[in-house]
């Protein structure tokens, strides 16, 4: 089976939010922003906005009938600006015109008069001036203060982290219609339903059983719609009920990157204290957290970044301090890792400069600290086998570390002006939401007397495949033909209450759900046939449509049993529910078992570096995965692939950049640089662990949305590594991403540029 979308997104007839055919007298809607970061307003003039041919109305803060604020962590964030604005471009009004052309003209009549605060931009100087959105967090295993004396090294640091735009192909939009009996249906490009849809309801005023929210599919999400398509729905959905007409709200590309936020940058300091054989001792890092200007999903990232701040490592004494700093920039949000590979890579930096301290190679230091089974992680739960340590054994194994050594030392040392590097990243990611409660999904199976499947989940297919993994599994758990199954638009009038698509627990929990469903129809389906065969249930199994008993094939196909169960009166219809067992975590705390279970790998990149220009090339990216048993291969190796290639491009070229008054300066592709094929490698080649189950996923599988992307962590030691074989790299504050710029500028630390 592959990809159930793949030949309409091939052939362009895939439908998202703005695809459909508009209903009559839709009405379009584009916002006005604010023209600084941080300033009260003191007047706002939208009468001119009205004048222009074409305009119908002009909403602000003033127009909301229900909760003006808006937040599902804490509900700080104004849907327009109240009396003050605190990052370029927040919206303060919005403007609903017959066309969009005329929505854009009516933005540019508005006027604001606006008292200018400065802005902060960076999460340090927020922290200085108590600019933080909760409390400092602290995580602590061992004694770190007492061991610092027994440590034979001990190295610090401090790392600049940026941020790094969503980039989804689909910008955010929805389009809401008013029903009957002052009810609402909204098409959203949301990763949240159930949130998008109890969020309108408290802007409007009304019972969420008056809102509807419909998701076929999104062009892309990396979490960047799992909060932030909430405020576009809320505005749409506001000026259809306001006007009792359609109206759609669509932003350009621009838009999209000026008014919504991004994955987190970080300002961080480390300490590592470790023996002269290589064991690290103990582990310090402080994160300061650049949130923006509301909570968003900060306190959850955040969260992450602590718990996968020690990565794949065994470390008995850690200490991990973190605070979300309020700045004027949009409000920063989820992305794929939610906080993890922030977490993760101050870590490998330290261990980085440890290597250079103790002259060791950097994969020495790192495989000698390998966290194996039966180790407590410092937020209480274990390690409970070795598949992380058997993803690096096979990873130096089979991609011949030693022989990659030999050559690029040979290659080193003959060439002058261009060097090579590699590195390894090993990774442990947990797979739940930390949130308990969220870690649930629904699934309804209908079976239709015609032998065909609907499939309706919580899931919302966002190119990853979980349509496609659903019809899968009904595939396999009826027996029956993949072609036989439709996976529907995931809906809160069919499923409600619906966690968010994310932390890659998607498929686990709607697949699981699924297969609740699908075994309670089979059930009462093989009561029925096992009565008429003289045979007990248990004996009863469907392969390729074909109903047995026990070894032997009947007379009975599918088609027939699903009529035979229809006319004894057995249901062909099940709403399934799925929780996973066995988690718990106090945040208070900071202990429990978060995570339903582990992914684990290991990737391995090579890089050369041309000395005299700074740029460099990703030569090869070679990853072992742990996969569990895959629903669908060709779905899994897309989002390896895609994974890395998004991480990849994370430490490289992707470099956000902000004026000091919190203007964003990379603000479209023409300034904002993403990895394309070419810049990607040739060299691609990921395997996964065989004859490996897990019990805890759908089918055995495991979670892979999210882990790939810290592979791509390697891309940037690799590149570093070449650079030290030129010039040794000894800068005050470690940069990512390592750009041409970056890279020229640690060749060559004593030139001094214009």
């Amino acid at each position: 089976m592959r990809h159930c979308d793949s030949e309409l997104h091939v052939s362009g007839r895939s439908e998202y939010v703005d695809d459909v055919a508009p209903p009559a007298n839709l009405l379009h809607a584009a916002i006005f922003g604010s023209p600084v970061a941080h300033g009260i307003i003191r007047s706002l003039d939208t009468s001119k906005a009205l004048e222009v041919p074409g305009v119908i109305a002009a909403f602000t803060f003033d127009d909301i009938p229900g909760e003006g604020y808006i937040g599902q962590i804490v509900a700080d964030e104004p849907l327009f600006a109240d009396k003050k604005v605190v990052f370029h471009n927040q919206p303060i009004a919005m403007i609903i015109a017959n066309s969009h052309e005329a929505a854009r003209k009516g933005t540019l009549a508005c006027s604001t008069k606006i008292e200018e605060l400065p802005a902060i931009t960076c999460p340090r100087e927020a922290f200085k001036q108590g600019e933080i959105l909760q409390e400092l967090r602290v995580f602590e295993k061992g004694d770190v203060d007492s061991i610092w004396d027994s440590c034979d090294h001990v190295i610090t640091g401090k790392v600049d982290l940026g941020g790094q735009e969503h980039m989804y192909l689909e910008t955010n939009r929805c389009r809401a219609v008013p029903m009957e009996d002052g009810q609402i249906k909204v098409f959203s490009s949301t990763q949240s339903p159930s949130a998008t849809q109890k969020t309108i309801a408290s802007v409007l005023g009304i019972p969420m059983n008056k809102v509807e929210v419909d998701v076929k599919r999104l062009g892309g999400g990396f979490g960047g719609k799992e909060d932030q398509a909430t405020q576009w729905a809320c505005m749409a959905a506001l000026a259809a009920r306001s006007l009792n007409k359609p109206v759609q709200i669509v932003l350009n590309r621009v838009d999209d990157m000026q008014m919504t936020g991004k994955r987190h940058p970080y300002k961080q300091d480390f300490k590592i204290g470790l023996t002269k054989e290589g064991k690290i001792l103990a582990f310090e890092v402080d994160h300061y957290q650049n949130s923006g200007a509301f909570m968003d999903l900060s306190n959850p990232v955040l969260e992450r970044t602590c718990l996968h701040s020690t990565n794949s490592y065994a470390i008995e004494n850690v200490r991990i301090r973190a605070v979300p700093c309020r700045t004027n920039l949009p409000s920063n949000t989820a992305y794929r890792g939610f906080g993890g590979p922030q977490g993760m890579f101050p870590l490998e930096a330290a261990i980085a400069e440890a290597a250079k301290e103790l002259c060791v190679e950097r994969d020495w230091l790192q495989s000698q600290n390998i966290a194996q089974g039966g180790y407590t992680f410092h937020y209480g739960q274990n390690l409970e086998d070795n598949r992380l340590k058997q993803t690096w054994d096979q990873a130096v194994a089979d991609f011949d570390l030693e022989g990659l050594r030999s050559r690029t030392k040979e290659y080193n040392d003959t060439h002058t002006m261009s060097k090579k590097g590699f590195a390894l990243m090993p990774v442990c990611f947990g797979i739940s939401f930390t949130k308990t409660f969220l870690n649930q999904g629904s699934s309804l199976v209908h079976v239709y007397t015609d032998g065909t499947v609907n499939v309706t989940t919580g899931g919302i297919e966002m190119g990853q495949g979980i349509s496609s993994n659903m019809i899968a599994i009904c595939s396999r758990i009826f027996g029956i033909n993949h072609e036989r199954i439709r996976c529907n638009s995931t809906n809160t009038s069919r499923i409600a209450n619906i966690s968010p698509s994310a932390a890659s627990a998607t498929s686990d929990l709607n697949g699981n759900a699924t297969i609740i469903a699908c075994r309670e129809i089979l059930s009462g389906m093989k009561k029925v046939v096992a009565k008429e065969l003289k045979c007990d249930a248990s004996e009863i199994s469907i392969k390729d449509g074909q109903v047995y008993c026990g070894e032997n094939a009947t007379e009975l196909d599918w088609n027939t049993l699903v009529l035979k169960s229809y006319f004894s009166r057995v249901q062909l219809m099940a709403h399934g529910f799925y929780a996973p067992p066995n988690i718990s975590f106090d945040p208070i705390k900071g202990w429990g078992r978060p995570f339903h279970y582990y992914t684990y790998g290991t990737c391995l990149v090579e890089a050369t570096v041309d000395c005299l220009r700074g740029t460099y090339s990703i030569d090869a990216a070679k990853v072992v995965h742990d996969l569990g048993r895959g629903i669908i291969p060709t779905v899994d190796l897309g989002q390896v692939e895609g994974g890395l290639a998004q991480g990849i491009g994370w430490v490289t070229l992707e470099e956000l950049k902000y004026a000091d008054d919190g203007r964003l300066l990379s603000f479209a592709l023409s300034n904002y640089k993403c990895p394309d094929g070419d810049f990607l490698p040739d060299d691609l080649e990921v395997k996964f662990l065989e004859n490996v189950d897990n019990p805890g996923g759908p089918l055995g599988s495991k979670a892979v949305g999210e882990p790939p992307f810290m592979y791509g962590i390697a891309a940037y030691f690799a590149i570093r590594n070449a650079i030290d074989s030129f010039s040794s790299t000894n800068e005050d504050e470690i940069k990512c991403p390592m750009t041409p710029e970056q890279t020229l500028h640690l060749l060559y630390p004593n030139f001094e540029y214009d």
